[in-house]
Order: structure tokens, then sequence, then C-alpha cells
């Protein structure tokens, strides 16, 4: 008993100490210069780890507490906002740093098909650890230029080891800039005109979102909204009211956001600002996945750009920065991050129309469903009503990768089949390869065979058969692939990018992985596990995750007999 309390004595703080670690001095100085004149605001926090971990490679704890005294928020803030995030690099007192240079290598679906693992192996044998480091990662948004390795900042695609070696060499770890249609040549093709219609009482709000109704437009996201009937109800809540555009598109196998940004961004900002200045929204929020560098350099020029030259009034415009979490994807999460939290899911209702970022109403889009506001009110909504096929209406843009010719984004009709979307827009199969089976949303989209390959493609027509659109993101395997090995791929995803807000999902994609992996599955423990992921997990991804394992039991039965 003595003891104990003489330890407890020596242990007590004196009177008038500061709780907590003592600031750092130097890690003050730092830190202050590092964000100069920036408002301390607390939802900039991430905007700040990106800072730090920009400028040193890391976070250090010093860092963490330095940072958390200047913005006047607990070091525990900061630091469970920092290690929740792939993309920061934590560093405990003593703990020796990264090495300078990571070469990320994705090794999701896409990639997998395409050689990454061989990849992984040869690098690991090649380059120097001591001065770069190798880490797996999830997708980084080009799977159509599989397999990928990031050095730095710099995409090497359809990656060789001596590509990567090379970029290491030459020490080319800048994004490479983008090529696409600048403010000036977008507005000498008529952009902005309708923006200034709006402006100028030439073009009713009412009529915009009369078309978008007419138009049949849809969230491409991947929920699938009805665009017009979000607008009007958003529209209808108290100001101030706010727009978050979600461009983390972290779903494994798309990258149709990325394909339009790097071409056309003003035709997005142009559908942006359209909306804001229909619902009234006082404020916008772009959040950008942080894997998108070279198009986050552009669209800061073009922003600041555009909000020099257009003579016209609009909303403060906020650009943030994801930081490597797929569940951001999900709106209320990417509204989690934006306010500078960790990115987990909110319980609803209240749904975000009404109780959104800060607290406010809020309009929730996806990039490419704003990119296509201005061709559907110039051209009619007829223009894209009347695409489709087999009784669906509308315009998709389709992720294509896996064994196909020709990988890429195709703008096709919705409704189309995996088979016509292979043969019409895709150059058909790779030479030796025989079409087997098709992921028709993503990662969570579920697989199907190659011989329910006439189901229509669009928003609902997958439902029946326990998979989903999604994003529109098709995967193509060949008869060389096993979609049993794909849908472990997946599930391993899922199990890594889980938040672990819910145990359902952090614990059940954790076990499905074990289960995946025994060479015989116990189906029926299986089902149990799937079930109850899918029905007590609090957002999408828990409830999506089984749908590859489930889709290999029902339609892939002789791989796990």
């Amino acid at each position: 008993m003595a003891k104990t309390t003489l330890h407890l004595k020596q242990r007590k703080r004196k009177r008038g100490a500061p709780k907590g670690r003592a600031v750092d001095a130097t890690a003050l100085q730092e830190i202050r210069s590092l964000l100069g004149k920036q408002p301390r605001d607390r939802d900039l926090l991430l905007e700040f780890l990106h800072l730090i971990q920009d400028q040193y490679g890391c976070i250090k704890s010093a860092h963490c507490i330095a940072l958390a005294d200047e913005m006047k928020i607990s070091a525990a803030e900061v630091y469970e906002v920092a290690t929740f995030y792939h993309h920061f690099d934590v560093i405990e007192d003593g703990q020796t740093p990264p090495p300078p240079l990571t070469v990320r290598i994705c090794d999701s679906i896409s990639c997998e098909l395409n050689g990454c693992e061989a990849l992984i192996t040869k690098l690991g044998e090649t380059l120097d650890k001591s001065a770069i480091r190798i880490q797996r990662v999830p997708c980084v948004g080009r799977c159509e230029q599989a397999p990928v390795a990031v050095v730095g900042c710099h995409p090497i695609t359809e990656a060789t080891a001596e590509a990567v070696t090379t970029a290491v060499t030459q020490k080319a770890t800048k994004a490479p800039a983008t090529s696409h249609i600048n403010y000036q040549q977008y507005c000498d093709n008529g952009g902005y005109a309708l923006l200034n219609a709006l402006h100028h009482n030439q073009q009713d709000g009412e009529s915009i979102i009369q078309a978008l109704d007419d138009s049949g437009l849809r969230g491409l996201g991947g929920a699938g909204f009805p665009s017009g009937r979000k607008w009007r109800i958003v529209k209808e809540q108290s100001a101030p009211r706010y727009l978050a555009v979600n461009i983390d598109e972290g779903e494994p196998g798309t990258f149709k956001d990325r394909y339009y940004l790097e071409r056309d961004p003003h035709r997005f900002f142009e559908g942006m600002l359209i909306a804001a200045w229909v619902v009234g929204l006082d404020a916008i929020y772009v959040y950008l996945r942080d894997e998108y560098a070279s198009i986050r350099e552009m669209l800061v020029t073009e922003l600041e750009t555009l909000q020099n030259s257009l003579s016209l009034p609009m909303p403060p415009i906020s650009l943030r920065r994801g930081a490597g979490a797929y569940i951001c994807g999900e709106e209320s999460a990417m509204i989690e991050s934006i306010e500078g939290k960790r990115g987990m899911p909110r319980l609803r209702p209240p749904f975000i129309a009404q109780v959104g970022l800060f607290g406010r109403p809020t309009l929730e889009h996806n990039m490419e469903t704003l990119y296509w506001v201005r061709d559907i009110v110039e051209k009619g909504p007829k223009w894209f009503a009347s695409e489709g096929r087999h009784g669906r209406h509308g315009l998709r843009s389709f992720s294509v990768s896996g064994r196909v010719n020709q990988p890429g984004v195709h703008l096709a009709p919705a409704g189309i089949t995996v088979r016509e979307l292979i043969d019409e827009y895709c150059g058909g199969m790779q030479d030796g390869h025989t079409f087997y089976g098709y992921f028709p949303g993503g990662a969570s989209g579920g697989i199907l065979p190659a011989e329910m390959g006439d189901i229509p493609l669009d928003f609902d027509t997958l439902n029946e058969y326990g998979c989903f659109i999604g994003s529109a993101a098709i995967i193509i395997l060949s008869d060389q692939d096993s979609a049993r090995s794909t849908a472990l791929n997946a599930m391993r995803f899922f199990s890594h990018e889980s938040c672990g807000k819910c145990t359902p999902c952090r614990v059940g994609t954790s076990k499905a992985v074990m289960l995946m992996q025994q060479s015989k599955w116990d189906v029926p423990l299986m089902t149990e596990l799937t079930q109850a992921m899918a029905d007590a997990s609090i957002c999408g991804l828990g409830q999506a995750a089984p749908n590859p394992l489930q889709c290999v039991v029902k339609y892939f039965p002789k791989e796990i007999e």
C-alpha cells in the first residue's frame, strides 16, 4: 500500500502545470510557418495535416501537439483524425519515419488481373528499401491502365518494373499536367452562356429543374436518386444551404469522374454553379480524392481563373482534399471528412438534405451528375431521355476494365447489355480470352457469369440477381480468371477500407476474408455471416460487401466444390 501511495505521489501533476504533453517550441514555429495566414478553423484540420505530410513526409507527434495547440483543440482530436486516413504517416516518438520516397502499387481487381503481384515481387527485389517504401494500396482510379504504380505522385500506367525503376532513378515523382479545355476555350464554345442567362433572368430556374425531371437524370455516383427531385427537396429547406460535390471515386473499377475532369472541367463547374443559383446555395465544397494530384493542381488553377474572369456573383468555393479513405465516398462520411473529422457515416434520419454539412441542408452530388446539366438544358431533356436500349432511358458512362481490347470510359445507352458493350464499344475480348463473368457495378456490385450477359445494365435491373450497377464500373473476367479469387480480392478491399464504426462491417469483412481463404468454403457459416452484415451494417460498405461472395456461391458453384 505504501509503495503504491508513493508511486501515485510521484506521478501527481504539479499545481498549475499544463495538462497533457508540452508543446515543442520548434514544432510550433514550423506549424505556424506552414499554416501562414490561413484561418485556424476546425474544418481545415485535414488540409493542415496534408501540409505537414507533404512538407515532412510524415506527421510527428510533436507536430500533432503543436497543431492542436495552434487550432485550440485537443491533441486527441488531431491524433484520431490523422490516424484514421491511410495517406497520413503518424510517427510516434522514437519511431523511424518512412523512407523519403513511397512507390504505391495498386492491388485491386483490375490490377491483379494484369499482373500486379509479379510487379510487387520484382520491385521488392530491385528497389532500395532503405530509400524507397513499396506500399500495396487499393484502387487508385486508373483501372483501364492496369497495372498501376504511383511513384510519389506520378502514376505509371501499364507499369513494368523497368518503367517504375526509371521513374525512381530520374526522380520523376510529380504528377504530369492534364491536357484539358481551359476557361477561355470553354467560353469560346458557348461555355457559361446558360449560367449568364440564369443570372440575367433569361432562363427560369424552375425550367432547369423540370428539364432534369424530364430527362430522367439520376445521381451517377451510385445511389441513382432522381436529380430534379433532390434539387427541389433542398431548395425547400431553410437557408443557409450548401452544395457538397463528391469526387472521391474510390470504388474499384470506377474512373469516369477522373476521365471527364481531365478533359473538360468547366462543364462540371458550370453545372455546379447552375445548381447553386437554382437551389439557392450559399457555399460549395468540392471533395476530391487524394490520388488525383494532377487534377487537384488543375482545378486550383482553373477555379482561380473562373473566379477572376467570370463577372457573375458566385458562392465561395472550397476544394477539399481526401486522404485515402474509400468510406468517404458515402455522402455522410464525406461530409464528416469535409468538417475535418474521421470519415464515419452518420446514422439516418436526419438525411443530409435536411441536416448536412455544418448542420445545414446540403445538396450532395457526384461530379458526373452536374457535368451533364448544361447539355441536358441546352439540347433538351429528350436528347438525354431518348437514348437507351431494352426499355431503359438515358446515357451511362461505363468505366470498363479487365479482359477487353479497349478498356476505358464508354458513353453508351442505358440498358445496354454487357455483351453489347464488349462487342460494340470495347473492341471485343482480348486475344486468347473467352468471356467468363463480370462485375456489373465495381467491387461491391456483385459478380455475374457470362450466361447472364444479356441483362440490361441500368439502375434497378440487377437487383433481383443480388447485384447492382452503382457507378457503372464494369470489370470483365475471362476463362483464365477465377470469380472466387476476384471476390476474395474485393473482400480484402472492404476489410481494409471499413471505417470500423459498426461491428457487423468491421468484424464481418475480416471474418469473411478468413473464411474465403480456406480451401473448402463453409457455405452455411458464410451465409449466416453475410446476412448479419447486410442486415446490421450502418452504411452501404458493410451492406454490399457480401455481394461478390454470395454471387460466387450462387453463380459459380463449381469454383467452390
